[in-house]
């Protein structure tokens, strides 16, 4: 995600990081190429003359604005769901962490045993059920991270699960967000049948997890549900025909400025169709995506904390004016 402010003056027209050009700059520059040409030869192919007139244009250019800016404004939906099941992730969690520290009876406050002991050992707390169901929601949201972007850190995991816990979790056939989940549910099955939380008490955490999972499921179905792709395909198809065909309907009527025209209509629509792409799988590694590391680092300081732990990981910072 691109953190920065608004440029201003000529700035705006120079700026490239952030900017959609750097993803079309090639389709752009063949356009242009292309439309310089039509204007050198005034439309002519070899020794037939190319003539269009710009109601075609007029009539096929309309339409294509409005289902671009449709596309669009459903990749964005797409992108606003995934940032709001982010940010119901995070209140869960830190929920979570609350629920388990002021609700679930054991003899030593949680994180006394961590508090000293971040930097070296994280799961030197895993024998009080508090903090591990905490680091297991830490643990949760990255493993979720790695399942959304289709990367795999095992060594990040295994920090906050330890060796033992991280062996139990992959024998397991579930993906290991809902293997996190189950194991927490068992551990406060554990405690409710040992009377270190009331049922009706245990009933409240365990409304939280469920929301834990509904968040996850709702992620997974944005990452495995595309635009259909025949839609996506259609309007491509007629960006380009549009935008390569233009020169030779404006080059009778603006002579040698149609190049400047085709230009900027060609960043228009080739803008609007890439905005859309970027959109559509917020999940991604690209300069306009969510900036999954960062709200993990997020979760991991708010949860860290909670536990009294004073060493805690600094916020991550734009890198480029970009967050990951």
């Amino acid at each position: 995600m691109i953190v920065r402010e608004r440029p201003s003056g000529l700035r705006l027209f120079l700026l490239l990081r952030g900017s959609i050009l750097q993803r079309i700059r090639l389709t752009l520059l063949v356009n242009t190429l292309l439309a310089l040409t039509v204007t050198l030869v005034h439309g002519h192919l070899f020794t037939l003359k190319v003539t269009l007139t710009p109601v075609p244009f007029t009539l096929i250019g309309l339409p294509l604005a409005i289902f671009l800016g449709f596309r669009n404004t459903a990749a964005y939906d797409r992108y606003w769901e995934a940032r709001k099941l982010w940010g119901e992730i995070t209140l869960r969690l830190r929920t979570l962490s609350r629920q388990c520290q002021s609700l679930i009876a054991t003899d030593a406050a949680a994180g006394a045993q961590t508090a000293t002991a971040a930097a070296l050992d994280v799961r030197a707390g895993a024998d009080d059920v508090r903090v591990r169901m905490v680091h297991r929601g830490i643990a949760f949201a990255h493993a979720l991270r790695l399942q959304l972007r289709g990367q795999s850190d095992p060594a990040l995991l295994q920090r906050w699960l330890g060796a033992h816990d991280w062996a139990l979790l992959q024998r397991q056939r579930a993906a290991l967000p809902d293997a996190l989940l189950l194991a927490m549910g068992r551990d406060l099955g554990v405690q409710l049948r040992s009377g270190r939380i009331a049922p009706c008490l245990a009933a409240a955490v365990d409304a939280t997890l469920s929301a834990l999972t509904s968040a996850a499921a709702a992620c997974e179905r944005i990452k495995n549900t595309p635009v259909p792709f025949s839609y996506t395909l259609l309007l491509h198809r007629t960006a380009y025909l549009y935008c390569f065909l233009l020169p030779f309907g404006l080059v009778d009527i603006v002579g040698f400025m149609t190049p400047f025209v085709v230009a900027i209509v060609a960043y228009t629509f080739f803008g609007l169709d890439a905005v859309g792409d970027e959109l559509e799988e917020p999940f991604g590694l690209e300069s306009n995506d969510l900036p999954l590391d960062t709200l993990c680092r997020g979760i991991e300081i708010s949860l860290l904390a909670s536990l009294g732990e004073t060493e805690l990981p600094a916020p991550l910072a734009p890198v480029d004016y970009q967050l990951t």
